[in-house]
């Protein structure tokens, strides 16, 4: 929760609004930990970035034309890098690990949602791969939905594990 809150405070220092005391909350990250969904890098011993993944989709997703829909589809939740451990790929490393969990999964596509005042997160996403597909609406206002297609193959860094 200490990373989810310093990353909070960053985002509201640099007017993006999309995280606040309500959401994401204590209760949310004790089910991703009880489901066995949240993943963490570790680094030294050190925990500094954390990111949820699963089937769950927000109900608004339905009104998205996605491309990709046929078998499974992995989403993105709650990727979160302790402001202190920001600028060293990280996020970079993190969306690798699910392009691989992803494969070695099953899954046809990855998804996921992202706030338009965050830009860095859009050019990561973008980037990585990630296309816009439609935007949804949530508490916070308007997020831009992405997705990406995932072939069936696994690169040689799959066997790594986020540390």
């Amino acid at each position: 929760m200490n990373i989810i809150k310093a990353a909070t405070l960053d985002m509201e220092l640099n007017h993006i609004h999309q995280w606040d005391d309500i959401y994401p909350d204590e209760k949310v990250i004790i089910e991703d930990i009880d489901k066995g969904d949240l993943y963490v890098y570790e680094d030294d011993g050190i925990i500094n970035a954390l990111i949820v993944l699963n089937k769950d989709q927000a109900e608004e997703y339905r009104n998205i034309d996605w491309k990709y829909t046929s078998g499974k589809q992995l989403v993105i939740h709650r990727l979160c890098i302790d402001p202190k451990a920001q600028g060293h790929g990280i996020a970079r490393k993190l969306l690798k690990y699910t392009d691989n969990f992803a494969t070695r999964n099953k899954y046809n596509a990855i998804r996921l949602d992202a706030f338009p005042p965050n830009e860095r997160a859009i050019k990561l996403y973008e980037k990585n791969g990630y296309t816009k597909v439609g935007s949804v609406k949530f508490r916070k206002g308007k997020f831009y939905c992405y997705e990406k297609n995932i072939s069936f193959h696994i690169s040689p860094a799959a066997s790594w594990r986020i540390r």
